[in-house]
């Protein structure tokens, strides 16, 4: 109830204020004439007492519940003092002020007529003296007052919301424009890096070739004074373009969090609590990307369509992941639907191996949880890797950029994809980082060869180029990614890692002009993969999956299986949640039958 009235607006103060002014002088008037009462003063006053406070705590629950309440208690002190004073009828003009004022919606149709015709009309027959059209119009006027009132109300209550929408709405499109602004910026950069980089890697394998051709001392000290020039110039642009980077991308992810909390609870008008739980740890610019964008359409859902007044906002950093919660007290929808924003968020969190759920009930609000895999470094689990690519220069960078990470291996390098495939045959690698454009044999078709006769090893095609046919056709060959030579090192560790354990990988710019393309194009990327039964992997299933299903099958509950596997209760509800989604089903008893059915336990 505190909480309730700690939400009162000043109308709702004016209200109590006559309410107590009624009462106070009611309650004076009776003990005045209490030797004239036909019953005994204390019950009178506490009746009176009951009239005041019962009606009142009902308003707080229901209006409907009010309306009756205040009739039936009010209306019944006010007609017993007029059968014994007639001139007390003036005191049924404040309780008929009162329930026009807190009528709403289609109660008016029964208030109205019960307020202004019955009840006066029964007065007038225990009273004597009162003529019924006096009291009808007076009674009339006190309750039109008090529906002038109630529309005074109802106006502020919508100038209200509706200034509050428009805060929320201007925050939100502060958020777009900034994120617009990182994007565009990301991609300028891209861009630059790329025709850049691509035109001084051209100089510096040109002039590399020329070397045989350089037979005196002379010769080659200028050729290498070249080369030392060409390559410092290409620092110097490489710093450059990281100096456009804006300053947010480079702050933590608790910070930039923690920023746009505070920035929502300051233009939007609403309490926003914000905690970061367990060891932060850095990630990528697209996991950031993700959780900010997550954040954002969170907090704007809440308040927009759930009139939320509280957000609490959990940062989890976890040893497998990295989960945001948004809790809101909004009020709930039933039959959730996915609008344009909350696909958005999903989209991202899939491009990234994770996962977006959405949990709101009609009076519980809304929690939206997005969680990305925490892609690091693991002590059992070397990947070892092969290097294609037809430019000397570019294998040793990435050699030695990958080397530096203790969980890659590079195994072997080829300058071509005939040589490539040799390569796996006699070095069995885990992960392939693939160019294009090679003499003898193209990445693509060397992509496609190494996927029919070694369908384990995955493929990670690094271009210098943003060409979407070429993208199409290397993922239809059968590649498990496409990124730009521009990628920073540590997101290219991270990348690999992900598509090791089986993600999928496509740079975001050459994504988004994928999505761009005709529908007819677009499904041919779509490619379903036969397979022969049904196992785990037919529902894609991860093994923390298919751990919590053979817990759940054997009865154990969220708790007991968080407390086994040293997870969150939250956590372990999310990976159940994920499970349901793949096996088709709603809940626990219909994924342990449908598993059982399957042959998955």
């Amino acid at each position: 109830m505190l909480d309730i009235v700690k939400q009162w607006v000043w109308y709702d103060w004016v209200l109590l204020f006559l309410r107590l002014i009624t009462c106070f002088s009611l309650t004076v008037k009776i003990v005045e004439v209490g030797d004239h009462l036909t019953l005994p003063l204390w019950i009178v006053l506490f009746w009176e007492i009951m009239a005041f406070s019962v009606p009142w705590i009902c308003l707080l629950l229901s209006y409907r519940y009010y309306l009756i309440t205040e009739m039936l208690l009010f209306g019944g002190v006010c007609l017993y003092l007029t059968s014994l004073f007639p001139e007390a009828n003036l005191t049924f003009l404040m309780p008929a002020f009162m329930i026009a004022a807190n009528s709403a919606e289609k109660s008016y149709r029964w208030s109205a007529p019960i307020t202004i015709v019955f009840l006066p009309m029964l007065i007038v027959l225990f009273s004597h003296g009162i003529e019924a059209i006096q009291i009808i119009s007076q009674v009339g006027i006190a309750y039109l007052m008090g529906f002038a009132f109630h529309l005074l109300i109802v106006n502020h209550r919508q100038n209200e919301i509706i200034r509050k929408q428009n805060s929320v709405l201007e925050q939100y499109l502060t958020q777009i424009e900034r994120v617009t602004l990182l994007e565009e910026r990301n991609r300028l950069s891209k861009d630059l890096h790329d025709t850049m980089g691509h035109s001084y890697t051209s100089i510096i394998m040109g002039l590399e070739t020329l070397r045989p051709d350089v037979a005196t001392q002379e010769g080659e000290q200028k050729l290498d004074s070249l080369l030392q020039l060409a390559r410092k110039s290409m620092e110097e642009v490489r710093g450059y373009l990281h100096q456009m980077e804006s300053p947010q991308e480079t702050l933590p992810l608790v910070h930039t969090l923690r920023q746009v909390a505070e920035e929502f609870q300051t233009h939007a008008n609403v309490n926003v609590r914000f905690r970061a739980i367990g060891d932060e740890y850095p990630v990528a610019k697209q996991v950031k990307m993700t959780m900010f964008r997550c954040l954002q359409e969170s907090m704007t859902n809440a308040v927009r369509h759930g009139q939320a007044t509280d957000i609490v906002v959990s940062l989890h950093f976890e040893p497998q992941q990295t989960r945001l919660e948004v809790q809101d007290n909004g009020h709930g929808v039933e039959n959730w639907k996915d609008g344009f924003g909350i696909t958005a968020m999903k989209e991202r969190a899939a491009h990234l191996q994770g996962r977006v759920s959405i949990y709101s009930e009609r009076g519980e609000g809304t929690l939206v949880t997005c969680f990305v895999p925490r892609l690091v470094e693991s002590a059992d689990e070397t990947i070892r890797l092969l290097i294609v690519d037809d430019h000397s220069f570019i294998r040793e960078s990435l050699r030695t950029i990958l080397e530096g990470q203790r969980d890659l291996q590079v195994v072997g390098m080829a300058e071509d994809g005939a040589q490539a495939l040799e390569l796996c045959e006699e070095l069995e690698p885990n992960l392939v980082l693939m160019d294009l454009e090679m003499p003898n044999m193209d990445g693509i078709t060397a992509t496609k060869r190494m996927k029919e006769k070694w369908p384990g090893i995955r493929v990670l095609v690094l271009s210098t180029f943003q060409d979407t046919e070429k993208a199409k056709e290397i993922m239809r060959s059968g590649a498990d990614g496409y990124l730009l030579k521009s990628i920073e090192s540590r997101e290219l560790a991270e990348t690999i890692r992900l598509v090791h354990r089986g993600g999928t990988m496509i740079a975001q710019d050459l994504f988004h002009k994928m999505l761009d393309a005709p529908v007819n194009e677009q499904e041919e990327l779509h490619v379903v993969p036969k397979i022969s039964e049904k196992d785990e992997n037919y529902y894609g299933l991860t093994k923390r999956e298919q751990e919590i299903l053979q817990m759940l099958s054997k009865g154990m509950r969220y708790k007991t299986i968080a407390s086994k596997l040293y997870l969150s209760d939250g956590t372990v509800r999310n990976y159940a949640s994920a499970l349901y989604d793949k096996l088709g089903v709603r809940n626990r008893d219909d994924a342990i039958q449908k598993a059982q059915e399957e042959g998955l336990l």
